[in-house]
């Protein structure tokens, strides 16, 4: 019998899981076509790494205030406040340091609730100026971006 009740917590960790897992939302998340043309320039990876940021708030917030629903955004825009690499490797005289430029995002798109409620999204957040850049982070206001619009979606007002 004691080798059974080794068995009865696993089992509904498992199991809480499994709900967990099932409820989990699902973010979609493609390039508008202005932000197309500036990949190549922007570079491959650094822009890959903005969309699983993006996804990964979304996601947290999703599962905060809509478990089981399904976003399905556009980045519409993306500025980094320092230059990326490939900008870098593309233009030596940019300073990693020292070049800052305003940042941030921009995100259409539309939250589908569980129960089947189309929400739309259309948000952005760009520094309004380069005296309001802050951090030294390539993305800092992209990232920025990206927090705010989670936090709407939690407070369900976005």
């Amino acid at each position: 019998m004691r080798k059974l009740a080794f068995f009865a917590p696993l089992a509904a960790a498992l199991a809480a899981a499994a709900i967990a897992q099932a409820q989990a939302p699902n973010v979609n998340v493609t390039v508008g076509p202005q932000l197309q043309r500036e990949v190549e320039k922007l570079g491959d990876r650094e822009v890959n790494e903005q969309i699983a940021g993006l996804q990964a708030e979304v996601g947290k917030a999703l599962a905060q205030r809509y478990p089981g629903a399904t976003a399905n955004l556009v980045l519409v825009d993306l500025k980094p406040n320092r230059p990326t690499f490939e900008q870098i490797r593309r233009n030596p005289g940019l300073d990693p340091i020292l070049s800052v430029s305003i940042g941030g995002a921009a995100i259409k798109g539309e939250i589908v609730t569980a129960d089947g409620q189309n929400l739309p999204v259309d948000y952005s957040y760009f520094s309004p100026d380069l005296r309001d850049v802050w951090g030294y982070s390539v993305w800092r206001d992209a990232d920025r971006a990206f927090e705010r619009l989670g936090d709407r979606i939690e407070n369900g007002r976005f």
